[in-house]
């Protein structure tokens, strides 16, 4: 199962309880997207207070300790094919690159994803996905 970029931060910030989360995940094995690091270092950079992101640093650090899951050609080719279902359905694939990378991370490995926002996967064909 992949978790989401909004399942790690809402577990850093206290608004989603690691217990709902751990039972949504079940006995699936649970791996982080690397395009979720991406944004994740992007939430420690663009921090202006010290404090916070000393702690937005050792969260990153404890999640880079996990099992990662890299962008390869076949992530590509899955993406390519998302990307191109929403144009066609009308929706703007632009707003939402990168949940449709960790969308085609989820597809390419017959993984499950899990999210706080349902709505941003909505409809994505050959994704299974679920919200705690």
């Amino acid at each position: 199962m992949i978790f989401d970029t909004s399942i790690w931060v809402g577990l850093a910030s206290g608004q989603m309880f690691s217990q709902a989360v751990l039972r949504a995940a079940g006995d699936e094995p649970v791996f982080i997207s690397a395009i979720s690091l991406g944004e994740l270092s992007f939430g420690v950079e663009s921090c202006s207070d010290p404090a916070e992101r000393m702690l937005r640093i050792r969260y990153l650090h404890s999640l880079q300790q996990r099992p990662v899951l890299d962008v390869g050609s076949l992530t590509a080719t899955a993406f390519g094919m998302l990307a191109a279902f929403m144009k066609q359905s009308g929706r703007s694939p632009r707003t939402r690159v990168n949940d449709l990378w960790i969308a085609a991370q989820a597809i390419e490995n017959d993984y499950a994803l899990l999210t706080a926002n349902l709505k941003d996967f909505e409809g994505l064909p050959g994704l299974r996905v679920g919200c705690p």
